[in-house]
């Protein structure tokens, strides 16, 4: 099982149309996959087609009550099981403030989901706290999307260090999976310019699939589908295809070196 936390800090880069579709166009190859919201904003949840407001159960029960992980989990479609999430996860950060070994419940939680997933990709919140910690802790790489935009690298930087931070002091195993470009428009002159800064600091961390901005990747959610199941022909549609075979390949290389 190969877990990836979708991460940044800075909001608004893409980070749950990035879970959300990834998570789709894995199990479209045929991986089995668990899609984790750990936002209590509950986007990826909706995205879905999961009623954040309707569910019985939600992350919560599952993470603090011990509730059994069949009972809570939403079936999207085959091979692709989604971990809802509402505003009740608020409640998870302040009672994990007031326990012991609290950055690694996410972490006991899906230890015993190992043999039935291949691929587990969490959606974080956009902010570092107690519940970003938990999924990095948790994860084996951060997949980091962002704008190629002024601000973009500074934001970067600071998530990097919390990446390494974590890697020193809680899981050794934390890597970096990739800078995923989104929201590209190769006709702004920044964009460009952001990009060739990317690809000549960070090599082949960078993700060759770049995600275009896409009006129908923007209607998607609205319909409670992700892009593949709503317009598969679409340009969003197929970069995240080629994204997740991008990456799937990434992954059979490095298990095949021994990595």
């Amino acid at each position: 099982m190969h877990v990836i936390a979708i991460a940044n800090q800075k909001g608004g880069v893409g980070k749950t149309t990035t879970s959300v579709n990834l998570g789709a166009s894995l199990a479209a190859l045929g991986e089995r996959v668990l899609l984790i919201d750990l936002d209590p904003q509950g986007n990826a949840t909706m995205g879905c087609g999961c009623d954040k407001n309707e569910v019985e159960f939600n992350i919560y029960d599952w993470m603090m009550d011990d509730k059994p992980f069949d009972e809570v989990k939403f079936g999207v479609k085959p091979n692709f099981d989604l971990m809802p999430s509402n505003t009740d996860l608020t409640a998870v950060e302040i009672e994990l403030m007031q326990q012991t070994g609290r950055e690694h419940r996410l972490t006991e939680r899906l230890a015993p989901l190992a043999d039935q997933y291949d691929f587990v990709v969490i959606d974080c919140p956009p902010s570092l706290n107690i519940l970003t910690l938990n999924a990095l802790i948790a994860s084996n790489g951060v997949l980091v999307p962002m704008q190629c935009e002024y601000y973009a690298l500074e934001g970067l930087t600071a998530l990097l260090e919390t990446i390494a931070g974590v890697r020193q002091t809680a899981n050794p195993e934390l890597a970096l999976e990739g800078i995923l470009r989104t929201m590209y428009d190769p006709r702004n002159g920044l964009t460009r310019d952001v990009s060739r800064q990317l690809i000549n600091h960070f090599g082949e961390d960078v993700f060759r699939t770049v995600i275009p901005r896409n009006i129908r990747l923007a209607e998607a959610p609205s319909h409670g589908e992700p892009v593949l199941y709503y317009d598969r022909q679409s340009r969003g549609s197929v970069a995240y295809q080629a994204l997740a075979g991008e990456l799937r390949r990434k992954h059979l290389r490095k298990i095949e070196s021994g990595e």
